[in-house]
């Protein structure tokens, strides 16, 4: 049986913290919750920290810039924490760029590269990306002819992993990352969180936003596989296909196919 596909209406009703949207207007209007979650999840005390206003990060005409879902700096440390409920299989690569773009960012012209800041790349994940059963894994730059000698580059990348957070010794830990996975509060901090995301859901402004976000990304998906489904008929007309065959393979018209490769008949008649 076929599930019906929710709602906007629907999926702003049951969102959770685990929603990257929610969890960015909860961390981002709460500074002090967001303080001290990045407290429990690195395991040291953090003095201060300032939420960036920006969490959008363009590097250079050309390049790719990144969107932050939570940022935050004080004076000698960078944080930037994302909420991944999906395991797109590049989570590396993404840990990787957007710390290549956060340092790019943060040191100016004319300053020494010791003064970037420690940097802290943090994903909360619902699965295990890994798959070797651990809660978090921890990444630091270590010498591969002597493990002992860290590279001391003064970067961390954390992957936490909700579905295995029965295994984390850290009770705090492991109460948040139950929050993800089963929208339950155990502690005095998840349940905080639970009242902030209640209190995050009646606010019609950012549900507004939230739908007209979820439709960009619905039409910019859609775009892209139409696209994409234009390229592929114009790869099998390239590749000798007719335009009867395309057309009886697609479901669409003769005259729809016609249009679509007119511009390669040409190129392929040169």
């Amino acid at each position: 049986m076929v599930e019906k596909e929710l709602t906007l209406e629907e999926k702003w009703e049951q969102a959770t913290i685990a929603d990257n949207f929610i969890f960015y207007k909860v961390m981002r209007n709460n500074p002090d919750v967001c303080k001290r979650l990045l407290e429990i999840l690195l395991e040291f005390p953090i003095e201060k920290i300032e939420m960036q206003q920006e969490e959008e990060i363009d590097i250079d005409y050309g390049s790719r810039g990144i969107r932050l879902d939570v940022f935050a700096k004080n004076d000698g440390q960078a944080f930037n924490i994302e909420m991944q409920s999906i395991d797109t299989k590049e989570l590396p690569e993404r840990a990787r760029y957007y710390q290549g773009v956060i340092d790019v960012d943060m040191l100016k012209s004319g300053q020494k590269y010791k003064e970037l800041k420690d940097s802290y790349i943090i994903f909360i994940c619902v699965h295990d990306i890994f798959g070797k059963g651990l809660a978090k894994y921890t990444f630091e730059n270590l010498c591969r002819e002597n493990y002992s000698i860290k590279l001391n580059d003064r970067t961390v990348k954390l992957f936490f992993c909700a579905k295995n957070c029965d295994i984390l010794l850290n009770e705090e830990q492991k109460a948040f990352l139950k929050l993800i996975t089963s929208n339950e509060s155990s502690d005095t901090f998840s349940s905080r969180i639970s009242l902030l995301v209640a209190e995050a859901k009646h606010n019609i402004q950012w549900k507004r936003q939230y739908m007209d976000f979820a439709r960009e990304k619905t039409y910019a998906f859609e775009d892209g596989m139409e696209k994409a489904r234009i390229e592929d008929i114009k790869n099998f007309f390239m590749n000798g296909a007719s335009v009867e065959l395309i057309a009886k393979s697609t479901g669409m018209t003769i005259e729809q196919i016609e249009e679509i490769t007119k511009d390669v008949a040409v190129v392929s008649e040169a």
